[in-house]
This record gives structure tokens, C-alpha cells and sequence, in this order.
């Protein structure tokens, strides 16, 4: 993507003096392109009266949720998501998905969710009847075995062997008497792909689960849509959308999450050391892929940088890296227009999305504070981090 998109909410901006008040490093969240990208996901909402939901994995910083006006509810995979989605963005639909419940959880899963989606037939026998007591919406997720991606197999859920959603052959097992507690199915194929592959998805889905849509409320296309990408095809979204629910007679649902908050977040980091080995130059930063962007190694992927490019050739290459005891700890190499000097800042692009929701005190490192960027660039700190949330994650908390 062009950096230009990706930094725009810095275009034109003393970016020294913007962010000198700030306790760095630190992750910025801008409300424009957080509010850019909602408009642009209401509008399928708006054309096809579908439901949108955020699927609050990828984002989970409800102080922006005042932002999200318009939109339909949370998407939860985990209680405490849920939990979350119920108190912090309330008279919503709240949503669950999760590859197993535990017993001792499902009264709470219960409590924070209004629709509840299994993954397997066992555990739908076990919990499905208690929801449906509850008065709580009955899904079962699907596998298609529809792959449409080829460049991160670890987010692949339609994968060989993979343990997510029913298979038709296993949903031929449903008895009648089962299928009177299910409204709805839900499919979760995709990552950052645009709309050919919901088509090709959608295509398989038809031909071999359409006796099965004909009888349900519900479908939820899932997330990985990336709707408020710049090249995404939004009219073939909508008149996927529009065709499955009036061909079938039932709500559409679309839960993305990077989508809501793409390119709407920066790591401001620093240059903390400058070392060379066998001719290469790596800069130790203050932020560490390991601990701060874990989805740059888990992915793998190499993350934008204002006024740098990712390259292995120019003048001025380095490798930068993380201050952690964990060899791998890289996050990628650029070419500067200038060489590096130990105190530069550097802003890292698209850092609202995986971050904040994965960040982890390994080695002890701190978490980096989160600010709200307002429109009119004026900074808030949300958060106040220190000693305490590493300790407290590890021992007794003077119980």
C-alpha cells in the first residue's frame, strides 16, 4: 500500500513537536482514519441493510468505540471479549465465536453474549440446549474447505487438518430435533483479502450447504474483508451481500476488525544503538517486535515506516531490531534517505490493528503507553502503564 495512505494523518504535521508530550515509546491512535474507515464500512451497511459487527480481536481500544457509532455490535472470541463488548459498547448485539468453551465459563459466556457459535457438533450438543434455554441465538461455524490465500498459511482456516468449523459431512449429522435450536451458520475464511475471494468462498458455500441456508436466520460472513483498503471492490461486497439475502431470506452478517481500524495507529519509537556485523547495520530500537508487534514475526510481515523504505539496497540500509534477548527479535529492513543516529524517532504505520490486543511484557519490557490522536492532532493518554502490569500478570498480587 502506498505509505501515502498510510501516513496520512501525519501529512503537513511538525511531527517533533506533535508528539514531544508523549511518554515514548508509545502507540497513537488517529480518530480521522479511524472515522474515515467507519464511514466506508457503513456504507455496505447503508446499500445492503446488512449487520455489521467489530470483531474486537484485531481492535479492542473502546475508548475510540464512541467512534463507532452505527454498527450493529461486538464479535467476541473469548469471554473477557465479550465481556468487554457488553460493557463498553452496551445495547448492542453481542456476538461469540470461540473454538471450545470451557463448562465452568459457559454461564458467562451466556451472560455477555447475545448470539453463541460453536465450532464443533460436540460441543453444540453440550451447551446449545443451555443457550436456547437462555434465549440466546444458536449458530454452528462451517468449513468449507474453500483456501483462498497463499500467503500466510498460519491464518488458513480452511487448511488441511484444520480444526476449525464443521464440515458438510458433519453437518449432515444434525437431527431435525438439533436443528430447531440453530438460527444461524458462520464461516470464517478469509485474511486481508478482497471480495473475489469472498465470491470464490461464497461460490463453494452455495453449492454444497444451500439446503442448509434455506433453514437458518442467519448467515455471518465472517471478518478478514478489507473493506477500507484503498483498492478493495466494496460494489461486488454489496451485491454479494444483497444476493445471498434475498436468494435465502436472512440477515447477512460481516464482522471485520482490521478493516475498522487499518492504517488508524502509529509506534513511535527511537534509536536506542547503532551496531555492524558482517557488514550489516542493525538499530537497536525501544520497541521490540516480540513484545510490541508480535504479528511481525507471526505473520511474517514487515511493517511501513514514515520516510523510510522497506529495502535491502540504498545507502543507508538498516536492519532494525528489537532490544530483547531473542536472536529473531527483527523487524525488518529499510533504507533511509539519511543515516540513523542513535535518539531518532521512527513512526511505525498501521500499528491500531494486532498490537495492542497481542503486546506481552516479555523480558521484562514495558508496554508502551496508548494515546487517542483527536482530529484536530491534540493527544489523550488512555493508558498509564508501568512495573506494576508486568508483576501483576506473574505472581499473587498480595493475595
Amino acid at each position: 500500500m502506498d505509505t501515502h495512505e498510510i501516513f496520512r494523518g501525519l501529512q503537513g504535521v511538525d511531527i517533533q513537536a506533535r508528539f514531544a508530550t508523549m511518554k515514548q515509546p508509545g502507540y497513537v491512535l488517529d480518530v480521522a482514519q479511524l472515522k474515515r474507515n467507519v464511514q466506508k464500512i457503513l456504507s455496505v451497511k447503508q446499500r445492503t441493510g446488512c449487520k455489521v459487527l467489530l470483531a474486537q480481536k484485531a481492535f479492542s481500544n473502546y475508548d475510540c468505540y464512541d467512534l463507532l457509532e452505527g454498527i450493529d455490535g461486538t464479535e467476541a472470541s473469548g469471554v473477557f471479549e465479550a465481556r468487554l463488548g457488553k460493557e463498553m459498547m452496551p445495547c448492542k448485539e453481542n456476538h461469540i465465536f470461540c473454538a471450545a468453551y470451557t463448562p465452568t465459563q459457559f454461564e458467562e459466556v451466556m451472560r455477555y453474549s447475545d448470539h453463541i457459535v460453536f465450532n464443533s457438533l460436540r460441543q453444540f450438543r453440550q451447551f446449545a440446549p443451555l443457550a436456547n434455554a437462555q434465549g440466546k441465538q444458536v449458530g454452528i461455524r462451517i468449513n468449507p474447505k474453500c483456501s483462498t490465500q497463499d500467503d500466510h498459511a498460519i491464518y488458513d482456516p480452511c487448511a488441511r487438518g484444520s480444526r476449525l468449523g464443521v464440515t458438510l459431512e458433519d453437518l449432515a449429522t444434525v437431527t431435525e430435533e438439533e436443528w430447531a435450536l440453530v438460527q444461524g451458520l458462520h464461516f470464517h475464511t478469509l485474511c486481508e483479502q478482497n471480495s473475489d475471494a469472498l465470491a470464490q468462498t461464497l461460490q463453494v458455500i452455495e453449492r454444497d450447504f444451500h439446503t442448509y441456508l434455506s433453514r437458518i436466520h442467519w448467515l455471518n460472513f465472517g471478518g478478514g474483508h478489507h473493506i477500507t483498503r484503498d483498492d478493495y471492490d466494496v460494489d461486488t461486497l454489496c451485491a454479494l451481500i444483497q444476493r445471498v439475502q434475498d436468494t435465502y431470506q436472512l440477515s447477512v452478517y460481516l464482522e471485520p476488525g482490521e478493516a475498522f481500524a487499518l492504517n488508524a495507529g502509529y509506534l513511535i519509537a527511537h534509536v536506542l544503538d547503532i551496531v555492524q556485523n558482517d557488514g550489516i547495520q542493525t538499530a537497536i530500537l525501544d520497541v521490540s517486535a516480540a513484545c510490541h508487534m508480535p504479528d511481525v514475526i507471526e505473520m511474517p510481515y514487515t511493517p511501513p515506516l514514515h520516510q523510510a523504505t522497506i529495502s535491502t539496497e540504498g545507502q543507508n540500509v538498516y536492519q532494525l531490531a528489537g532490544p530483547t534477548c531473542l536472536a529473531g527479535d527483527v523487524i525488518g529492513t529499510y533504507n533511509f534517505e539519511q543515516p540513523l543516529l542513535v535518539g531518532q524517532q521512527l513512526i511505525f504505520g498501521d500499528m491500531a490493528i494486532y498490537s495492542t490486543v497481542k503486546n506481552n511484557t516479555f523480558n521484562g519490557m514495558p508496554l508502551p503507553n496508548i494515546y487517542r490522536m483527536e482530529e484536530d492532532g491534540t493527544l489523550r493518554q488512555l493508558t498509564d502503564f508501568g512495573y506494576e502490569d508486568f508483576k501483576y500478570r506473574l505472581g499473587s498480587k498480595g493475595l
